[in-house]
């Protein structure tokens, strides 16, 4: 019997909604359990990739503080092929969105201009992650070797993609259909 390929996720700045896309593989994750063993993921109690390291690494989620960037270069450290999934993964997704304002006038916006907000004072403390000035996709911090768009993408994308590396392919290019909702 030929050893489970080891799979490891985390999420860094979005929604969880990939995750989410993910357990919508429903009955087909139970088959790709006899080729895989998720290893860690944010829905499970193990939260870290394993020190030896495992096959693909998933990713969720854009770059958006200091966290994200340790978060993603341990992943890279910790996996030989890292998986790029949503948008925000891609190309920083409805996260940019702060882009357009700065990280200072969101900050300024969220904490002290809200109308919920009263007398309110914009967090920073050394023991807080810190605000990047922009927010990027993971591929500006570290090398991705497949990107899965969508937001968040079908289960119908996650689980070629996945069946696609088990058989040992990397693909290029998804299928346009399996972006698509009829």
């Amino acid at each position: 019997m030929m050893p489970k390929v080891k799979i490891a996720t985390d999420w860094l700045a979005g929604c969880a909604g990939c995750h989410m896309s993910l357990l919508d593989m429903d009955e087909r994750i139970v088959g790709l359990l006899e080729s895989v063993d998720f290893t860690s993921s944010p829905v499970t109690d193990l939260k870290h990739p394993p020190d030896e390291g495992v096959t693909v690494g998933i990713l969720e989620g854009a770059i958006s503080n200091t966290h994200n960037i340790e978060v993603a270069k341990k992943m890279r450290e910790k996996c030989q092929i890292l998986v790029a999934v949503g948008d925000c993964a891609t190309f920083g997704g409805i996260v940019a969105m702060r882009n357009l304002v700065g990280t200072d006038q969101a900050l300024e916006r969220a904490y002290l201009e809200t109308e919920s907000v009263c007398g309110g004072l914009i967090p920073d403390s050394d023991e807080l992650v810190k605000p990047l000035p922009m927010v990027t996709g993971v591929d500006k911090i570290v090398k991705v070797d497949l990107f899965v768009p969508g937001c968040p993408p079908r289960a119908d994308a996650f689980f070629y993609a996945l069946t696609e590396l088990l058989a040992g392919r990397t693909p290029v290019i998804l299928p346009p259909e399996l972006f698509t909702y009829d």
